[in-house]
C-alpha cells in the first residue's frame, strides 16, 4: 500500500501547547456538572507508541482522510506528527483527560474539512494515581476484572479502530508518545444531547424529535452488538451532534466485547394490501394476508461481566444486584433514555444515588401525566412510547425486550412504525447545528413554523465533565419534518432524491 494510502504516526517534536493546556487551571468556557460513570475513567500507561490507520470502507471517501494526507505530505518526512493539530478550545474534560477543538495548521477555512476533536489522556497524571493498582493486560485480554484503567482505555481504543457506522465516531489517529495519549476523532460542533434538554423547557422533547434521536442511538447500538461490544454507557451526555444534525454516541472505555454469531431469521407479519380500482368496487379498498422476511439479528447474547460500571441513574437490576449481566443492560438504558428525552427525568431519580439504586431494585416505572395540550397524535405517540419504555424497562433480563432478537425486536415497535429505516440519513433532524456550532431548529407552527438559533454550544467528549460556553438560554425545539414522506421516498426509491 502507497504512502497516500497508509499514514502513518509518529511521535511530535514538541508538546508545549498540549503541556499549557493541561497546566491551565482556568478555561474561558463554564462548566457545569454532568452525570458521571461509576467505573474508572480511560487511560493509558503503555510506552511510545505509533499507529497507522487506515479508512474503513464506508468511511473511506470521508473528506478528512484527505485533509490528512494532504497535511502528510506537506511534511518534510512525508508523515503527520502532533504538531499539525493546532489546539483550539477546550470541549470537555474528565478525571485524567481533556478533549480539544482542534484545527490541520494549513487549513483555516471554516469550510474544509480540517477539524477534529483530540481526546487526551495525561500518562503523568495516570502514573501518579495511587488508586489504580491491578496488574497489567494483555492488548488483546477481555478479562476486565484485573485490567483497572489501562483495560478501560485499550477497550476504548479497541472499539473506536473497529468501529464503521454513521453514527458512530471515526478514529483517523491514535498517537501514543511521550506522557500525551491522544485519539483523534471526529468533531461534532451541535454539543451533547444532555446540553439540548437543558436548553428546552421542562428538559424534554415532543414524541417525534425523542424517536428520532432514539432511532439513530438504536441503529448505532445494534451495530456495536453485531460487532460483539456490549456498551454499558447510554445517556444523554454521551450522544453528541454532527453539523448535520445527527447524532454521534461516544464514551467507549465501559464497553467490553463477547462472542456474537449473526444469523437472519424468518419472521411472518401480517401486512395490509391496497386492491385495484375494480376489486376497490367490488370487495373493499383493501386485503389483509401474511408475508414472510428475513430479519438480521446479532447479539451478542454469551456475554457477562459482574463489573458494576455505568452511570447509577442508568444501571440495569442485575448490574446493582451483582448477579451479572450481558447485552440486555444496554436494552434497559435504552428504555431510560428515551423515558428522559420524553419526559425531562430518568424514571428511578431518587433523592440521593442510593435511593436511585433502590428504586431501580424495588419500584415500578411510573409515567406522569404530561398528555395535557398535546393533539392526538402525539397522545398516540406517547401511548406507544410508554409501552415500548415498559418493555425495556422489565428486571428480569430473559424477559427485557431486545434481550434475545436485539434492534430487530424493538424496531418493530408501533412507536418506531412511521419510522423508513434505510432512509434515516436522508431524514432533516429536529436540530441542525451547521459547521459554526449554532443550534437551528425548525418546525411549522400551525402545524407550527419557527427558528431558533444559539451559539457557541458545549461538546462533552467525556464521561464526567463538559465546556458549554453556551448560557443556559431557553430554546423552543419543534419537531416538523417527516420521515421520509411519501413523496420523497418515491424519489429516493426511484433513484431521484437529490
Amino acid at each position: 500500500m502507497d504512502q497516500e494510502e497508509r499514514l502513518s504516526f509518529f511521535p511530535p517534536d514538541s508538546y508545549s501547547d498540549l503541556d499549557s493546556s493541561f497546566t491551565s487551571s482556568t478555561t474561558s468556557a463554564s462548566t457545569f456538572s454532568a452525570r458521571s460513570s461509576l467505573s474508572l475513567p480511560s487511560f493509558s500507561s503503555v510506552a511510545a507508541s505509533t499507529f497507522a490507520l487506515n479508512p474503513l470502507p464506508h468511511n473511506s471517501c470521508d473528506p478528512h482522510w484527505s485533509a490528512l494526507r494532504a497535511a502528510a505530505n506537506l511534511s518534510p518526512d512525508g508523515l503527520l506528527h502532533l504538531h499539525h493539530l493546532r489546539l483550539l478550545r477546550p470541549l470537555g474534560s474528565g478525571h485524567l483527560a481533556r478533549v480539544f477543538h482542534c484545527r490541520l495548521h494549513g487549513f483555516d477555512d471554516d469550510h474544509s474539512p480540517a477539524e477534529f476533536a483530540l481526546k487526551v489522556i495525561d500518562l503523568d497524571a495516570l502514573t501518579r494515581s495511587t488508586s489504580d493498582v491491578s496488574k497489567p493486560v494483555a492488548d488483546d485480554d477481555d478479562d476486565e476484572s484485573g485490567g483497572g484503567k489501562m483495560w478501560h482505555v485499550r477497550a476504548e481504543a479497541r472499539a473506536l479502530a473497529e468501529m464503521d457506522h454513521p453514527f458512530l465516531p471515526t478514529l483517523y489517529a491514535r498517537l501514543d508518545a511521550s506522557h500525551y495519549a491522544c485519539f483523534l476523532i471526529d468533531y461534532c460542533p451541535g454539543g451533547d444531547l444532555h446540553s439540548l434538554l437543558r436548553r428546552r423547557r421542562g428538559h424534554r422533547l415532543p414524541p417525534a424529535a425523542a424517536r428520532f434521536y432514539a432511532a439513530e442511538i438504536l441503529l448505532a447500538l445494534e451495530y456495536l452488538h453485531a460487532l460483539g461490544f456490549v456498551y454499558r454507557d447510554l445517556k444523554p451526555e454521551n450522544v453528541l451532534l454532527r453539523a448535520d444534525g445527527h447524532v454521534m454516541l461516544s464514551d467507549f472505555d465501559l464497553s467490553f466485547r463477547s462472542h456474537v454469531s449473526p444469523a437472519l431469521m424468518r419472521r411472518r407479519r401480517r401486512v395490509t394490501r391496497r386492491r385495484s380500482r375494480f376489486f376497490c368496487c367490488l370487495a373493499g379498498g383493501s386485503a389483509a394476508g401474511d408475508e414472510e422476511e428475513l430479519e438480521f439479528v446479532a447479539e451478542p447474547s454469551s456475554a457477562f461481566s459482574k463489573a458494576c460500571v455505568g452511570t447509577h441513574e442508568y444501571l440495569a437490576p442485575e448490574v446493582i444486584n451483582g448477579s451479572g449481566h450481558g447485552n440486555a443492560v444496554d436494552w434497559w438504558a435504552f428504555g431510560v433514555f428515551l423515558y428522559e428525552l420524553l419526559y425531562g427525568r430518568t424514571p428511578f431519580k431518587g433523592a440521593t444515588k442510593e435511593a436511585t439504586l433502590r428504586n431501580i431494585l424495588s419500584r415500578e416505572v411510573r409515567f406522569p401525566e404530561t398528555d395535557g395540550g398535546r393533539d392526538g397524535a402525539e397522545r398516540g405517540d406517547m401511548a406507544k412510547a410508554r409501552d415500548l419504555i415498559a418493555g425495556l424497562l422489565v428486571r428480569d433480563p430473559a424477559k427485557r425486550m431486545g434481550s434475545a432478537m436485539g434492534a430487530a425486536e424493538i424496531k418493530r415497535h408501533p412507536f418506531f412504525e412511521s419510522m423508513q429505516w434505510p432512509l434515516i440519513r436522508r431524514a432533516r433532524p429536529p436540530v441542525v447545528p451547521g459547521l459554526a456550532g449554532g443550534l437551528r431548529g425548525r418546525v411549522n407552527e400551525e402545524r407550527g413554523q419557527w427558528w431558533s438559533r444559539s451559539r457557541n454550544s458545549g461538546n462533552n467528549y467525556n464521561n464526567d465533565k463538559s465546556s458549554n460556553s453556551e448560557k443556559k438560554k431557553g430554546i423552543r425545539l419543534g419537531f416538523g419534518f417527516g420521515l421520509g414522506s411519501k413523496k420523497k421516498a418515491r424519489k429516493e426509491k426511484n433513484g431521484g432524491g437529490r
